[in-house]
């Protein structure tokens, strides 16, 4: 059974049929499914040619746009905005339409169409497909927008947080490069997909639509733009903390190896001098441990006289 079916008329209003046809009586008839609905496969075969059937059904999709005869195929992606889910594991719609129908399909949730159904609910629908296909399309862009501009935020705060050297490397740092490359392979296709939506000549979308098309495949690219830009942006983000952490190494590792090279030979000499055997010097003068102290004490003077000459410090 779909989710909802709306027979929608030119002037917004909207009536549940009480028919099964594929068409009714309104300026056209949406029909809404879920993917998971097993009743969905027989009915897309039986009312639909194969080739839109099929792209109604298939388990995995990516965003495309094709014209079948007078209608028109179109998958388009959208942010995740369920709650508990990964905003970057996008929400997909499947759709076929025509000039007096429009069938979608969703795996999940999709916010836009739940916006989209509310209106029809309130007598306020979308008057044909091509004005529903704006709304929709709108409304995914905008929200991937929203998305890449918090990001967009939190790089703008990493880059921030460079300004100070011995800041640790955020700790999301590596899933927000992950999510925006995630983003990025659904949304260049996306991209490609309304452009050629928009460059469409049928009867179907007419030149006011689009027009509005057009600028939702512009803010599109942008989007697409600003995420290869945030990419490079969290690799050199990356990239400066690991070298703030190379050189601490490298620093800590040099104060390591001057202090080894000063008590090198201190260490040997108190290691020659704490022989237990017949025959050491000043075994039985009282002076003696001074002494060696004393001589331990300008060795270790010299060793540093000699690392500053060499600019070793």
């Amino acid at each position: 059974m779909p989710i909802c079916v709306f027979d929608i008329y030119p002037d917004g209003t909207a009536t549940v049929p009480t028919d099964t046809n594929l068409t009714g009586p309104g300026a056209y008839r949406w029909w809404h499914f879920d993917l998971t609905d097993e009743m969905l496969e027989p009915w897309a075969r039986e009312n639909l040619h194969d080739i839109p059937a099929g792209s109604l059904v298939q388990k995995q999709t990516r965003p495309r746009c094709d014209q079948f005869t007078g209608g028109l195929i179109l998958n388009l992606r959208g942010i995740n905005m369920n709650e508990g889910q990964a905003a970057d594991e996008m929400v997909s719609v499947r759709m076929f339409i025509e000039s007096d129908l429009l069938i979608t399909v969703r795996r999940k949730r999709v916010f836009a169409l739940e916006a989209i159904r509310r209106l029809a609910e309130a007598q306020n629908a979308p008057p044909s497909p091509a004005v529903f296909l704006e709304d929709l399309v709108g409304r995914l862009t905008r929200r991937v927008q929203e998305h890449v501009e918090g990001i967009d935020e939190q790089t703008e705060f990493f880059e921030v947080d460079l300004e100070d050297k011995d800041t640790p490397m955020p700790r999301e740092l590596p899933e927000i490069r992950r999510s925006v490359i995630r983003l990025r392979r659904y949304l260049d296709p996306q991209r490609a997909a309304l452009s050629k939506l928009a460059a469409l000549d049928i009867p179907l979308i007419p030149e006011n639509s689009q027009l509005e098309l057009h600028e939702q495949a512009n803010s599109a690219l942008i989007a697409v733009e600003e995420l290869d830009e945030l990419r490079d942006r969290l690799v050199s983000v990356q990239e400066e903390h690991d070298v703030h952490v190379a050189q601490r190494q490298a620093r800590h590792g040099y104060v390591l190896s001057v202090a080894a090279a000063l008590f090198l030979p201190l260490g040997f000499i108190t290691g020659l001098f704490g022989v237990n055997v017949a025959g050491m010097p000043g075994i039985h003068s009282p002076w003696a441990f001074a002494f060696l102290c004393l001589g331990i004490f300008v060795l270790a003077v010299l060793m540093f006289a000699l690392l500053r000459k060499l600019r070793w410090i």
